[in-house]
């Protein structure tokens, strides 16, 4: 990540959004310092209308969507970004470009080169990554007998789907840099689902990342016995348990000693914990981890360093707050141990609460002694110690 002019960076960021044949879409969130937005979050597209290209522009209140289109050339593009937005994020079919803009104005940029197809369909529906007609959709019960989405499991579809679309391009972009071998049939690439319940991202993975002709081998860890009875079954009838197993193990003591990617999608309170540690420990690669509900931090914050009480008096507030400080240092953790980390928005608020996503890169670095430092300051203004520090070996 490196500094750069904001005004610099808007300039070149409009000149990107205006390359529609490569742009795939923008995504506005987060609020400056003393900045009011008028949207919760904006996201931008290009789309294809009448055999014209289209700017898709749609904005989230929290609650629900809405949508226009603009013309090329017409989308106000350049005042959204000057309208108080602190996180950007702007998709070619080639690279990304994030930008979080800190307290002093600042803009601190991301790149990373990726490899994206344009989504030109004017209705997303028509857009998906999972057919929903495809068997094992309906084995599992994302889809009915006849292959149409259920709609009580419309949300977990798009949870799943949106967890893909992240996990496909840091995958490639992870394999480029070196930092996972290229995957091959006598070395397949091996990915561990920590806390996989139902499967439904367990199977999805499995069966896209087939689907794109890369070799696989996947793990689903439950500690549930029935669980892992289901989901053996339906790789059974599927024909695809050469490839996909089940085991009933609790996080902290599988079997399973390595892997070259940890996936755990809202496990619950310090399972999350134990499947960062599992990550950590086994030296994973690359981790995308989707926390849930978080009481082990709240639980300690029995007395807040002034002036933070005017915010933990308040009950939803102090929970909210708890949450930021339980990823932040659970993020700080993995920095320390050699990941690039960074916290994204994994789908949008309307489906559901618990959107954040832990994308963590292994690179080796070392940190700067500076940045322990930061994490020793945090636990000694709390009075707090985070389970996963208590998790993690050596």
């Amino acid at each position: 990540m490196s500094e750069a002019n904001l005004e610099d960076i808007f300039i070149e960021l409009a000149e990107k959004f205006d390359d529609t044949n490569s742009l795939v879409r923008v995504v506005l969130s987060g609020r400056r310092r003393n900045m009011q937005t008028a949207h919760e979050r904006i996201d931008m597209r290009p789309v294809l209308i009448k055999d014209s290209i289209a700017i898709q522009v749609s904005h989230s209140d929290g609650r629900q969507m809405t949508t226009k289109n603009y013309q090329a050339g017409q989308a106000p593009f350049n005042e959204l970004l000057r309208s108080g937005y602190a996180n950007i994020l702007l998709e070619q079919t080639h690279q990304s470009i994030s930008v979080r803009i800190t307290k002093k104005g600042e803009a601190l940029v991301h790149r990373e080169s990726t490899e994206r197809e344009q989504e030109l369909a004017h209705d997303r529906t028509k857009s998906r990554l999972l057919d929903p007609s495809d068997p094992y959709l309906i084995a599992i019960g994302i889809s009915d007998s006849q292959g149409n989405l259920k709609a009580s499991k419309s949300d977990k579809y798009k949870q799943v789907e949106e967890f893909l679309r992240l996990l496909t391009p840091t995958l490639t972009s992870a394999i480029k840099a070196g930092h996972i071998a290229q995957p091959s049939d006598a070395k397949p690439l091996t990915i561990v689902d920590l806390g996989c319940g139902h499967a439904y991202l367990t199977f999805a993975a499995h069966q896209y990342l087939r689907s794109q002709g890369m070799a696989v081998k996947v793990i689903g860890i439950d500690v549930r016995t029935a669980a892992r009875d289901r989901n053996n079954e339906i790789a059974q009838q599927l024909g695809i348990s050469s490839s996909i197993e089940f085991r009933a193990e609790e996080i902290a003591d599988t079997t399973l000693a390595s892997a070259d990617i940890a996936i755990a999608l809202h496990a619950c309170d310090t399972a999350t914990d134990d499947a960062i540690a599992w990550a950590i420990n086994s030296d994973a690669k690359l981790a995308l981890i989707a926390p849930c509900c978080h009481h082990d931090i709240q639980a300690q914050m029995h007395e807040a360093p002034e002036p933070w009480s005017i915010i933990t008096r308040n009950g939803i507030m102090k929970e909210r707050l708890g949450d930021l400080l339980t990823d932040g240092l659970r993020m700080q953790i993995m920095k320390l141990r050699g990941y690039r980390v960074e916290a994204i928005e994994f789908i949008g608020g309307e489906h559901t609460p618990r959107n954040l996503m832990i994308r963590a890169v292994k690179t080796g670095a070392g940190a700067d002694a500076s940045e322990k430092q930061k994490y020793d300051q945090m636990l000694a203004l709390w009075k707090v110690k985070p389970a996963l520090a208590s998790l993690i070996k050596g």
